[in-house]
């Protein structure tokens, strides 16, 4: 009988906790920015979240990170990659066209926890995945009065801040009293549906659903190193800028270019981290 109790102990235990990592709510946005030719680009993003923590992520990503994680899921994914973008050619040599097959979208992923008053960001820098955690406190929010917005059928209250340097513009709802938002954004009596900054960067909410999921936590986590947050943006911007010569340097043979609009072979546009950055900070000295 003690060995019963001791195994429903062991079993209820898990189902608190994992109680505890339900989401409330899951916010889809389109977060739009420009790129190095100057067109602005927009991506799906997703918003987990409850009172007590929230993970903002793309939904492709998250699905291949999670097959990624175990040995089994990691070779059904290969299976999956081979059929829609692996074609045999006459020859028997095989080419792939990996658009034509579910890859990742977006390798950030970010972790907030008022609790432990920290953010955690996970993503790719140049060739290198990172981690760094943050304080909360380093948002901080000035309130502007009679300035609203309806956000899916929210009403709205405008705030700024000045972070990283860029100057944020957010509309959030004490409708649903969370302190989160997309991104990093966070910090206001209330979810953020809507935000504007500097330079053609944005997030808008996009749709609003009651959820049950798990915030689970971040796959593969042992592949992400520790990293200060300037200095792996900046030197992702020189991988970026440099990829030809780095990768020929390493004994590849390659080229890189883009096409025009007429499809002329063209040099790639330099990245500008005060353009093309959400933190330009790394480049204010």
């Amino acid at each position: 009988m003690k060995k019963i109790l001791t195994i429903l102990s062991v079993f209820f235990v898990a189902i608190a906790t994992m109680a505890q990592n339900k989401a409330e709510i899951i916010v889809s946005y389109d977060y739009s920015h420009p790129n190095k030719s100057g067109r602005i680009l927009t991506e799906k993003m997703s918003l987990l979240a409850s009172p007590a923590e929230a993970k903002y992520y793309n939904e492709m990503s998250l699905w291949i990170d999670s097959l990624k994680s175990t040995p089994e899921g990691k070779a059904q994914y290969m299976e999956i990659l081979k059929k829609s973008c692996m074609t045999v050619e006459s020859d028997g040599s095989t080419s792939w066209d990996l658009s034509k097959g579910p890859t990742k979208k977006s390798y950030t992923y970010v972790f907030t926890n008022p609790s432990e008053e920290t953010l955690t960001f996970y993503s790719l820098f140049g060739e290198d995945l990172g981690h760094y955690t943050e304080p909360l406190t380093e948002m901080e929010w000035t309130m502007v009065e009679d300035s609203t917005a309806n956000v899916l059928g929210y009403e709205c209250i405008l705030a700024e801040s000045n972070y990283h340097g860029r100057h944020w513009k957010a509309w959030f709802t004490p409708e649903i009293p969370m302190s989160f938002g997309p991104w990093k954004l966070h910090g206001l009596p209330g979810l953020i549906l809507k935000a504007e900054a500097d330079g053609g960067f944005s997030f808008m909410a996009t749709g609003l659903e009651h959820s049950d999921r798990i915030i689970t936590p971040m796959y593969l986590q042992q592949d992400y190193a520790k990293v200060d947050r300037k200095k792996a943006l900046e030197n992702a911007e020189y991988f970026v800028n440099n990829e030809e010569n780095i990768m020929n340097a390493q004994g590849q043979n390659m080229k890189i270019y883009t096409l025009d609009e007429n499809g002329n072979k063209v040099e790639v546009p330099k990245y500008d981290g005060l353009k093309h950055s959400l933190e330009p900070d790394y480049k204010i000295k």
